[in-house]
C-alpha cells in the first residue's frame, strides 16, 4: 500500500456527511498522510476531505425532482470520473445514496479501483435485484442494520455487520455545536419538550414542517407548559425555519438531547431518537407521483427504520395524506405523561431496537476494511 493513497468518499445527504466525517478521522489516524477527497458537505470538511461538491447540490428527494436535477447529476458524475482517472483513486467509499452512487461504484470497481459500500443501499425494501449489483460492484459491504448482513449474502456479496455509527456520536461529545442557532432549555428543567425533526433536505423541511407546526400548536393546548424545539441540519439555511418559534431552532442532536417526545420524518434520526430513548410519531409526505410509484415499488410493511429493526410496529407512521397536524398531534399527546400505558410500552420497543444495533465503533471498523483492501490492490499489483 502507498504511504499516500488516494481516497474518494461519497455521501448525498447530512446523515451521510456525518458518516463520512468519522471515517475520514478514522482514516487520517491510521494513514495520516493520506489525501481523502469526495462529495459531502459541512461535516466531512471540517474533517479534512477535499470536497468537490457540497449537500447542495446532492440532496435531492423523490423520483420526479430526480428526473428535474438529472442533466445536474449526470455532469456531477462525470466531473467525479474525471477526478478518478487525473488523481488515480486507490480506493471509493460510497455512503448510501444509491441512485448517484451505485453506478458509480459499478464504474469504478470495472476500472479496478476497490470499493467499500458504507452503508448498504435499501435494496431490502425496492428491487431485490439491485443487491445483485451492488454485490458485483463491491469488495465488500459494510452493513449498519443487523438484518442486512444476511439478506445481501444471499446475493454473493461480501458483507460486514459494522454496527450503527450513530453509536459513537450519540453521547460521545463529538458532536460539533450549531453556532447559528441559540441552545434551548433542556428536559432538564423539568417541562414538557416537543421535539421537531423535519428533516436535514430543503424539500423535505419545505413539505414536513407546515404539519408538524400545527400538531406542535394543537399540543401546546393540550400539555401545560410545553416548549417546541425545532431541529435544523447545518447545512439547511436559516430562512427554512422563520415561521419556528423564536430561539427554538437547535441541532439535531441538541433537539434530540432535549425532547421528551417528538415528530419526525422517516428515516436514520429515528434510530437517533430511539437511541436518545425519545418516544416520537414518524410522518412523511413526498410528491403525489413520487407516493404513487413508491406504493408500487415498496417491499417492506413499514417505512420507519425503528420498526423495521424491531420487526414490528414500535412507532406510530402518519404517511401522506395522514400527515396532518391532526393526527401527528393525536399520536404523540400520550407520550408527554410519563405514567401512559403508551409511553411505557414504546419505551421497551426503543430498548429493543438499541439492543439490536451492535456496538460502537462503526468508523474504525469501515476504516479496518478501507486498509485491508487498500493493501490488497497494492499486492495484486505488484
Amino acid at each position: 500500500m502507498s504511504a499516500d493513497p488516494t481516497i474518494f468518499l461519497s455521501a448525498g445527504e447530512a446523515s451521510g456527511d456525518q458518516h463520512g466525517a468519522e471515517l475520514a478521522r478514522a482514516l487520517k489516524r491510521r494513514l495520516p498522510q493520506a489525501r481523502i477527497a469526495g462529495l459531502g458537505g459541512s461535516e466531512m470538511e471540517a474533517a479534512g476531505v477535499e470536497l468537490l461538491a457540497g449537500l447542495d447540490r446532492l440532496a435531492i428527494l423523490g423520483f420526479a425532482e430526480v428526473v428535474r436535477h438529472l442533466p445536474d447529476m449526470l455532469a456531477l458524475r462525470k466531473q467525479v470520473r474525471s477526478f478518478f482517472e487525473r488523481e488515480g483513486v486507490d480506493l471509493f467509499v460510497p455512503i448510501d445514496y444509491p441512485g448517484f452512487n451505485l453506478p458509480l461504484a459499478r464504474w469504478a470497481h470495472g476500472r479496478g479501483v476497490p470499493v467499500v459500500y458504507y452503508i448498504a443501499p435499501q435494496v431490502w425494501a425496492w428491487h431485490e435485484s439491485r443487491a445483485a449489483q451492488l454485490s458485483a460492484a463491491a469488495d465488500e459491504v459494510c452493513v449498519v442494520l443487523p438484518f442486512e448482513e444476511e439478506f445481501l449474502r444471499r446475493y454473493g456479496a461480501e458483507v460486514r455487520f459494522v454496527g450503527h455509527p450513530l453509536l459513537d456520536r450519540i453521547g460521545s461529545g463529538s458532536v460539533p455545536e450549531d453556532p447559528a442557532v441559540e441552545s434551548g432549555v433542556g428536559a432538564a428543567s423539568g417541562e414538557p419538550v416537543l421535539g421537531l425533526f423535519p428533516g436535514s433536505r430543503e424539500q423535505e423541511v419545505r413539505r414536513m414542517l407546515p404539519a408538524f407546526l400545527d400538531a406542535a400548536e394543537r399540543l401546546a393546548a393540550e400539555v401545560p407548559g410545553l416548549r417546541v424545539r425545532v431541529a435544523r441540519s447545518r447545512d439547511l439555511p436559516l430562512s427554512l425555519f422563520a415561521r419556528c418559534p423564536e430561539g427554538s431552532v437547535g441541532s439535531p442532536e441538541q433537539v434530540a438531547a432535549e425532547a421528551t417526545a417528538a415528530i419526525t420524518k422517516s428515516g436514520t434520526i429515528t434510530l437517533q431518537l430511539a437511541l436518545s430513548d425519545v418516544p416520537m410519531v414518524v410522518g412523511y409526505r413526498v410528491n403525489r407521483w413520487t407516493a404513487a410509484l413508491a406504493r408500487r415499488l415498496l417491499q417492506i410493511p413499514h417505512i420507519a427504520l425503528v420498526n423495521l429493526v424491531a420487526e414490528r410496529e414500535v412507532v406510530p407512521e402518519r404517511i401522506q395524506e395522514r400527515m396532518t397536524g391532526t393526527e401527528l398531534a393525536a399520536a404523540i399527546l400520550p407520550h408527554f405523561d410519563p405514567q401512559s400505558p403508551e409511553r411505557s410500552e414504546m419505551r421497551r420497543g426503543l430498548a429493543l431496537v438499541r439492543s439490536r444495533l451492535g456496538e460502537p465503533g462503526a468508523a474504525n471498523r469501515v476504516a479496518e476494511s478501507c486498509i485491508r483492501l487498500l493493501s490488497g490492490s497494492e499486492a495484486g499489483d505488484e
